[in-house]
């Protein structure tokens, strides 16, 4: 599977871009500022029918425009092409179409198009709290099981109902347990799968991403990436119990798979306190690249892999390590942004793969 061509209509600060791709590697070279990354984020769209970098849809419009248009062609086995349309018009919901038929769920979209993106913006797993680091897991393993996604989304709309019932009971003085305890069975029975595979994905995983570490790092330093969350502890419905004063309290769920956690540790130490920047870098390549090995081992698909400003800080040892990786030919179609014309040029040349530079 590679991405054959893109159109974009006011995405962003594009007014109209077509771009044919080579199927192994495209480069994207310009000044800051011109849309090298919002191309990647485009394509990045395609696959997840969202944007990586901007939660809030309408603000990927053109300022002054009406809407946005990303098209893009894949060529998938059996010289077969898919194309898949998004857009969105202010006002209205965003349309999301594979070969001309909308989806009725987005959902239904992911996982069909597998891609990867390394961003200077990744720093936020390490620098954020919980939540950014649990979105990157529910990413990577909603892209191979779409009964995963659905829970996931059940349980927060659920979760969302929970909440409300207590800010209900504080406003009203009130209380009502039966009530309550209609929302922690359905918790509880969502959140029993939810666990299971994150469990069974951090075992699969950590193994994945350690090797990655250590050929990038050539095994300098030890790296462990760690699943913390409550319900290693005791079962959700005692968790229930045992909290509900502090829930009433709050007016919220202070306990549940919503509050889990990857923890991040460098020679047993939080990277986050005390890794250097190069080695914060090097941590997050590495934890992409298992994302996408992972991938790969699950579904069968080398996913597309993005790297936007991937060679920004760091040191010239580390890069030969990543590009060596990029040589080993298990990669699909790569995507990479960069400043300098001549340094993408004298990188992608010792991949020995065939490439394309856009100048933007």
């Amino acid at each position: 599977m590679h991405l054959q061509k893109l159109s974009l209509v006011n995405y962003k600060n594009l007014s109209s871009e077509n771009f044919d791709f080579d199927a192994k590697i495209n480069c994207f070279v310009g000044n800051n500022g011109v849309g090298k990354t919002n191309v990647l984020d485009a394509i990045y769209y395609l696959s997840y029918t969202k944007s990586y970098f901007n939660a809030v849809a309408t603000q990927n419009i053109k300022h002054g425009q009406e809407f946005f248009m990303v098209e893009g062609d894949y060529l998938m086995e059996e010289d077969r092409v898919e194309k898949i349309v998004c857009s969105l018009k202010k006002g209205t919901k965003k349309v999301v179409k594979r070969n001309g038929k909308a989806y009725d769920k987005f959902s239904d979209h992911i996982g069909n198009y597998p891609l990867v993106i390394i961003s200077p913006s990744d720093r936020d797993l390490i620098v954020e709290g919980s939540e950014t680091r649990r979105k990157f897991m529910d990413g990577v393993i909603s892209q191979q099981d779409s009964h995963y996604l659905q829970n996931l989304i059940n349980y927060n709309k659920v979760l969302t109902q929970r909440n409300a019932l207590l800010k209900y009971f504080a406003a009203n003085r009130i209380f009502d347990a039966l009530n309550l305890s209609v929302y922690n069975e359905q918790l509880s029975n969502l959140s029993a799968y939810i666990y299971e595979k994150r469990t069974w994905f951090l075992k699969e995983f950590a193994p994945i991403f350690n090797s990655c570490y250590q050929e990038i790092s050539n095994s300098k330093e030890e790296v462990k990436l760690l699943y913390k969350t409550q319900l290693h502890e005791k079962p959700l419905l005692e968790l229930f119990e045992e909290n509900l004063p502090k829930d009433r309290m709050l007016q919220y769920t202070s306990v549940g798979i919503h509050k889990d956690d990857l923890q991040f540790e460098l020679n047993d130490y939080p990277i986050k306190k005390f890794g250097s920047q190069g080695q914060q870098k090097s941590y997050l390549i590495a934890l992409k690249l298992a994302q996408f090995e992972f991938m790969k081992q699950v579904t069968g698909k080398k996913p597309i892999l993005l790297f936007d400003d991937i060679f920004d800080k760091l040191d010239e040892n580390r890069v030969t390590q990543v590009i060596n990786l990029v040589n080993k030919d298990h990669f699909g179609q790569i995507f990479i942004t960069d400043t300098h014309s001549d340094r993408t040029e004298a990188v992608v040349k010792k991949t020995n793969q065939p490439y394309k530079i856009f100048h933007l």
